[in-house]
């Protein structure tokens, strides 16, 4: 097994999870190629106002359960430095345009109300699936204080309609990661255990950095990669861990191509966009007492810069505040200056704090969506899918192994699905590797065989068709 190589196409959670399985079971000779210049993918800090925030995933989320999370134990294990997040408060944090905050009754049960509506609404769509009609037709939110706790049911990472796996296995508290280091040092963590690590540098040649894959052609003796710097790199096996944004995309080309089937699955699950817009100001302006540290705006617009996070709890006297878009509010966002951002920003905090609120000193606008090697933040399949779905996604394509969250059959959308995914993967490669192996004798005979029983012509046919293939 270990004369077997692999190439792992990108080092984000997933792929160097996948590469330490094999590592472990001995699959030393392997290949990471990472089109950036660092490892992590969606988990990347940033020092922003003298402390490191996070861009991309920014939390451990499931916590606190009769199962520890796996990720939670990473972080346990390195001391990673986090800060509980209670949500409990934030829908009773809802200012209207006045800068008036809504009544707490008045808040719950607008609350109530919408998640009443959303159950009907996951009711119809079952109805729909099923070729019925729904007993009751679901409402859609109107007002601005609707359209808010709307947007934090479905967009946000807080509560939702259906069971979440990632809270019921594995408990339902979530942590800040609020850590220099950044959560990207989980990775690093993981790396020094099978890569060559020099001063928290990576040294190892297995890792090679700035490598764009741009084709990835396979036959039946192995897979060929080749690069955007006109770099070949050759191998047995695949494992590409790729985002569901970039298998949508056009950067990556397959020969063949890949089957219908692969395809359409890929084109079926959507991706989702999640922008954190982190403000630096003078001097804090906003409530930090307990039950505080979310605020949320109420706006005719879904979505308008609708959540709030201010981060004295992760870093006092940072003076910082987070501000989160999804979907089509991040793509427009992304589309305009940071200057037109931060106008925007600052009308929305002078509507709920008063017109003395001071001009921001600073602005971080993430690009998740134009971000050729992302195009986007975490999958989401649709509400009402079979399993199929799933699983034609994760399937692998003759020696191409698919892995990353959305790979992840009870986690998709998680940095612990991308971490188990790229273990789940490595695990079913290793056993296809050993198959082949045990098949390899057999194979050999049977080929030996059949050359004895060919004319001289054709014998000279084969070889000639084995060596165009790679084969000599």
């Amino acid at each position: 097994m270990s004369t077997a190589s692999v190439i792992i196409i990108g080092a984000g959670i997933s792929g160097i999870s996948a590469a330490k399985v094999l590592a472990e079971n001995g699959v030393e000779e392997f290949t990471i190629l990472e089109a950036t210049d660092r490892i992590g993918g969606r988990i990347h800090k940033q020092d922003f106002g003298d402390v490191s925030v996070e861009l991309g995933a920014g939390w451990i989320a499931g916590v606190g359960g009769k199962e520890s999370n796996p990720v939670w134990e990473l972080a346990s294990r390195i001391n990673l430095r986090t800060c509980f997040s209670d949500y409990a408060n934030a829908r009773y944090n809802i200012y209207d345009r006045s800068g008036e905050i809504f009544p707490t009754g008045f808040a719950a049960d607008s609350y109530k109300k919408a998640v009443d509506s959303a159950i009907l609404k996951l009711k119809s769509l079952e109805a729909d699936s099923a070729g019925q009609v729904a007993e009751e037709a679901p409402s859609s939110p109107k007002t601005p204080i609707e359209l808010a706790i709307d947007f934090i049911l479905h967009d946000f990472e807080m509560a939702e309609v259906e069971p979440i796996s990632t809270y019921v296995d594995f408990g339902e508290r979530e942590f800040l990661v609020a850590d220099e280091r950044g959560y990207e040092c989980l990775l690093y963590k993981m790396a020094e255990e099978f890569l060559f690590t020099s001063e928290r540098k990576i040294l190892d040649d297995r890792l090679k950095l700035n490598k764009v894959v741009r084709e990835i052609q396979q036959s039946k003796n192995g897979v060929l990669v080749k690069t955007e710097d006109g770099s070949e790199y050759e191998a047995n096996y695949v494992i590409l861990s790729a985002s569901i944004g970039v298998l949508q995309s056009n950067l990556l080309s397959f020969q063949p191509p890949l089957p219908r089937w692969k395809t359409e699955a890929i084109q079926k699950c959507d991706v989702m966009v999640y922008t954190k817009i982190f403000l630096k100001f003078p001097h804090c302006f906003w409530p930090c007492g307990p039950g505080q540290e979310f605020f949320i705006y109420a706006h005719e617009q879904r979505g308008y810069f609708t959540f709030w996070q201010h981060m004295e709890n992760a870093y006092p006297g940072s003076n910082i505040l987070v501000v989160t878009l999804t979907n089509e509010q991040s793509k427009r966002v992304e589309a305009q200056s940071d200057e037109e951002t931060l106008k925007e920003a600052m009308s929305v905090l002078r509507d709920m704090f008063g017109p003395t609120v001071p001009y921001a000193t600073d602005i971080l606008v993430p690009r998740w969506w134009n971000n050729r090697f992302q195009r986007g933040c975490y999958s989401n399949y649709p509400m009402i899918s079979d399993n199929q779905l799933l699983q034609n996604v994760k399937a692998p394509v003759g020696r191409i192994f698919f892995t990353g969250e959305h790979t992840s059959e009870k986690f998709s959308g998680y940095v612990h699905g991308g971490y188990l995914a790229g273990m789940d993967t490595s695990k079913s490669l290793l056993e296809e590797m050993k198959q082949s192996l045990l098949l390899q004798p057999l194979l050999a005979f049977t080929e030996s065989l059949t050359l004895k029983q060919q004319s001289p012509k054709s014998q000279t046919y084969n070889t000639n068709a084995n060596f165009i293939s790679g084969r000599s």
